[in-house]
């Protein structure tokens, strides 16, 4: 008997499929009433297309996080046609102010691709008037919908403020500037967290705390209060992979 080979592939994939949502590779029905994206169907490369709303700029961020830590990450807006696209022309629909911490890239985090982000790093995210007047940049002059000032665990840079602010140990060189614009999380930071947990508290209490600057900016808060951008709090777990935002 001739065995009919079409039907034995279509078979074996409705089996892998199977067998892929049965250990979770594939979302289920919760995962997609979450706003995850589903098995990628999309080719690597391809452009995703506009964020209209800051509502719709963190959906997609949390569906790109949700791809991340799931290992099913699809790097849209990566082709040669989204190059020649937004070769004389930008449109980042959100603006990510992170660590310069090098576990922490923006772009993996969230899957995102070419002219989708505007990324501003330095160590634990401390801003001075030049590292603001380009947060202002996407938002302002470019129409980013979302800024996102994210923390991450076990910063560096906030690890070595606190033990400067313990020991009384000035930093050397420069890094004693990014010390010195930690302070003011640190002093809010240790009137209730516990020793073992204050780097931690500092390095949310610095997001919690920028945040509400950027709010507060003379540039950015019209376009706040218009609906038009939304500034937000993240907090990247190098563990898992995840980030959390607080609205």
């Amino acid at each position: 008997m001739r065995t009919d080979r079409r039907g034995v592939l279509r078979a074996g994939t409705v089996a892998v499929a199977g067998l892929a949502a049965g250990v979770g590779l594939l979302p289920g029905p919760r995962a997609s009433a979450e706003g995850l994206r589903a098995a990628p169907e999309t080719a690597p490369g391809s452009t995703v297309g506009p964020v209209g709303t800051p509502a719709l700029a963190l959906a997609r961020l949390e569906a790109g996080n949700a791809a991340w830590v799931a290992g099913r990450v699809v790097h849209p807006d990566s082709s040669a046609a989204r190059r020649r696209d937004v070769a004389t022309h930008q449109e980042p629909f959100a603006v990510v102010f992170t660590c310069i911490d090098s576990r922490v890239p923006p772009e993996l985090v969230f899957d995102q691709g070419l002219g989708d982000l505007m990324v501003i790093r330095t160590a634990a995210h401390t801003a001075d008037g030049l590292v603001t007047g380009s947060l202002e940049y996407g938002p302002a002059e470019l129409g980013a919908k979302l800024l996102v000032v994210m923390g991450h665990q076990r910063c560096g840079a906030v690890t070595a403020a606190v033990r400067s602010f313990r020991t009384g140990e000035r930093l050397p060189g420069h890094l004693a500037d990014i010390g010195q614009d930690l302070r003011g999380p640190y002093e809010e930071a240790r009137r209730t967290a516990p020793a073992e947990a204050l780097v931690d508290a500092v390095i949310r209490a610095q997001t919690r705390q920028t945040v509400a600057r950027l709010r507060r900016d003379a540039l950015l808060r019209p376009l706040v209060e218009a609906g038009k951008l939304e500034v937000v709090g993240g907090y990247y777990s190098l563990d898992t992979g995840e980030v959390t935002f607080g609205r």
